[in-house]
């Protein structure tokens, strides 16, 4: 497809692509940029893994909440979804098949890194949406079908974000575990809008697993 997102920069850091044993590809958040989502990811680094971060155009990947009608998030969001196509593509290509391979996204990203997992399912290495749920108005569970064959699943928000309602993670996960993923969901009280230690370890730990 060609819309905004396409034709933007791939950021890599981490061991080469073509000498890694599993890869993470990285969705930063609403304002931020694919270099700070990987200078961020540099505490959870591990040896053997290529870290992937596609770029939005203008560092927003669609214009309004992801709680909103999905049509007014459009083309960004349906782009957004493809970059992450092509990134995990680019995995494949090196002979990284999808089950060594985690999405990881913060705010924005995770919303759209959890949107991309639940609507293409399969075995995954793993998905960390840190502060973030399923994008849409409303969430239809019926809407998503498949089977994510015990794909690990990580979920970690502030009970008051002010941005990610604490009904859409506990929406987003009960869809997780209706497609099968191994879901972990942890709501830490009076957070920030931000990732804390515990969440960064459990991301660790997920990629560890795969090398």
């Amino acid at each position: 497809m060609d819309g905004p997102h396409q034709n933007q920069p791939l950021v890599t850091a981490g061991t080469p692509l073509d000498e890694a044993d599993a890869a993470v590809v990285l969705v930063h958040g609403r304002g931020a940029t694919a270099r700070s989502i990987v200078q961020m990811a540099q505490q959870f680094h591990h040896e053997g893994v290529a870290y992937l971060a596609p770029q939005a155009q203008r560092n927003t990947w669609y214009p309004n909440p992801f709680t909103a009608p999905v049509e007014t998030n459009e083309p960004g969001r349906t782009s957004g979804l493809q970059a992450i196509a092509d990134a995990i593509g680019d995995a494949n290509d090196a002979n990284i098949p999808t089950e060594r391979v985690v999405l990881l996204g913060f705010s924005q990203g995770a919303c759209l890194a959890s949107e991309f997992v639940a609507r293409n399912p399969d075995r995954y290495g793993g998905l960390a949406a840190l502060s973030g749920g399923l994008i849409g108005e409303t969430i239809d569970p019926d809407d998503y079908t498949g089977d994510l064959e015990g794909t690990p699943v990580f979920f970690g928000c502030s009970d008051v974000d002010p941005h990610i309602p604490e009904e859409r993670v506990h929406e987003s996960a009960d869809v997780f575990e209706r497609l099968h993923a191994d879901v972990t969901k942890r709501l830490y009280p009076g957070m920030g809008h931000t990732i804390n230690q515990d969440e960064a370890d459990q991301v660790s730990a997920m990629i560890a697993a795969l090398v």
